[in-house]
């Protein structure tokens, strides 16, 4: 009767584990469909990029999905960029939430390309990275620190969730002209 009962667990949990594995799997291959199908100016900081070209697109797409763009401004020599890049991707829930809830456009300043220009239209940034909210016609809805969204640990995942559920274009009641 043992050998029974230790094999029956064993093949209970083999099957949870491969479930556990395709689900895993699963994830993972959405969450590369999804990078790959972003628009470029959604996944890296690019100093030979033009930010009013990709802000006019990201605010085209954002209108025509209903959604708010999320401006991020950093850098590829920005330690912290980094660390949220790799927060959001460690942090599915979060990830997902980002890119179905809003558009991203990530615009690059460096000592090779300040985006002085555009840079200028923008409150003023006082540390990177740098968010903003626009709405889908091009209002200007929030200037965030991302320190905000820290805690002890790093990001916090509340802190993030909650950000991107407040401003999300869904949950906003803006005018009609904004």
């Amino acid at each position: 009767m043992k050998p029974v009962v230790v094999f029956v667990i064993s093949l209970c949990l083999s099957l949870f584990n491969s479930a556990q594995a395709r689900s895993s799997s699963n994830f993972l291959e959405q969450k590369l469909s999804l990078i790959f199908e972003l628009p470029e100016y959604s996944k890296v900081y690019d100093d030979n990029r033009d930010p009013f070209a990709d802000a006019n697109e990201a605010l085209a797409l954002a209108k025509e999905t209903n959604r708010n763009v999320l401006i991020e401004i950093g850098g590829n020599w920005c330690t912290w960029c980094h660390k949220m890049d790799a927060f959001l991707l460690k942090n599915p829930e979060i990830y997902q939430a980002l890119h179905n809830k809003y558009v991203l456009l990530k615009i690059n300043v460096s000592d090779s390309n300040e985006n002085t220009t555009f840079m200028e239209s923008l409150p003023p940034v006082l540390g990177y990275p740098h968010m903003y909210v626009s709405s889908a016609k091009g209002k200007m809805l929030l200037s965030k620190d991302t320190a905000e969204l820290q805690d002890n640990n790093g990001y916090s995942k509340d802190y993030w969730l909650a950000f991107l559920e407040k401003w999300q274009a869904n949950n906003l009641i803006v005018n009609k002209d904004s």
